[in-house]
């Protein structure tokens, strides 16, 4: 006799979520981006008249509250995907006031707003990739998700690819429920697979070239070498600007330390990995990768702080690196089992 359902059981978990949760946060990066362009571009003119002044946050509220509705009102992938670019753009307009909300002056240019929005986004990235890595469906969630995609096609049609998908979905779920899924896939109006996007040729290029540039050895070495030189550059320059008497200068000087601390641990902690590298590259690695991770979930934002949004330069910087030791490190982790056969 099967198990009665409990009334307080969990929601079934959305096997997409990941991806509604980055197109969330790239449309709110974005739209941080083009908006502090655009303002600077344009002077940063006031909306309104008589008086009034129509800020962004208003839109940006109006957005998330549309993006919101699409997603309650409308079944499928595609409402998701539009709610949460819809939401993410709203988000955007709403975090770049920030500095309004935390100033009794309400001031749009208070320096710690850009840390304060681009740890905002750290935060959702994190949260994005511990959702991808720990979605692990149960028989019931997998069951849902597979019928979650028959409601997406039954006005659009579905793919053999989707329809291959959702058999898969339910394999091991159990006779009755295999055939059930099979019979609604059947009664699901068929629809070609889509030719290739003007972009994807383009995409596949740039990937192959980020590979290309990520499995050389000698940028392997580079960025080594930046990663253990560059933050004794930055802690010896906080030092001199300490001991000439000019820290105490600067108006963000406690965000200057900040970025002196985070520094002084990514320092550490790429010293290490570059003693293990004769003895053992894996582990060396994983301590590059996690000095990458502490400046840019800890001391990008106070260099955020510091530089305003002039810290994006290093931002990417920091982002190849990353790539660069991630590639390495999973190509290590990859040898590893071979090697120990």
């Amino acid at each position: 006799m099967p198990a009665r359902p409990s009334r307080w059981s969990t929601p079934p978990r959305v096997l997409e979520a990941p991806s509604y949760l980055q197109a969330f946060v790239l449309s709110g990066v974005v739209t941080v981006l083009v908006t502090r362009a655009f303002l600077q571009a344009a002077g940063y003119p006031r909306f309104g008249g008589g008086g009034l002044h129509i800020a962004h946050v208003l839109w940006g509220g109006l957005l998330m509250t549309a993006g919101l509705g699409v997603a309650l009102v409308f079944l499928g992938s595609a409402a998701r995907v539009l709610g949460a670019v819809l939401g993410g753009i709203g988000f955007g307009l709403f975090i770049d006031e920030v500095g309004k909300f935390v100033t009794a002056g309400t001031d749009y240019f208070y320096a710690p707003a850009a840390g304060i929005i681009y740890g905002a986004f750290a935060l959702l990235v994190v949260i994005t990739q511990a959702i991808r890595g720990r979605i692990r469906l149960s028989g019931p969630e997998r069951t849902a998700n597979a019928l979650y995609a028959v409601v997406g096609g039954l006005r659009t049609g579905l793919t053999d690819d989707r329809r291959a998908a959702a058999a898969r979905l339910v394999r091991g779920c159990g006779p009755g429920v295999e055939e059930a899924v099979a019979r609604l896939l059947d009664a699901v109006p068929r629809r070609e697979t889509p030719g290739p996007r003007f972009w994807q040729p383009w995409l596949s290029r740039a990937r192959r070239a980020v590979i290309w540039v990520t499995t050389h050895r000698w940028v392997v070495t580079l960025v080594v070498l930046y990663l253990v030189g560059e933050p004794f550059i930055v802690v010896l320059s906080v030092v001199q600007d300490t001991v000439a008497g000019q820290l105490h200068d600067q108006r963000e000087w406690r965000a200057v330390l900040g970025v002196s601390v985070s520094a002084l641990i990514t320092a550490v902690l790429s010293i290490r990995g570059a003693s293990l590298l004769p003895r053992d590259r894996t582990r060396a690695f994983r301590l590059f990768k996690l000095a990458l991770l502490v400046d840019l979930l800890f001391g990008q934002i106070f260099s955020f702080t510091v530089d305003q949004f002039g810290a994006l330069s290093a931002l990417g910087v920091d982002l190849f690196l990353l790539g660069v030791v991630t590639a390495e490190y999973r190509r290590l982790c990859r040898q590893a089992p071979a090697s120990g056969r």
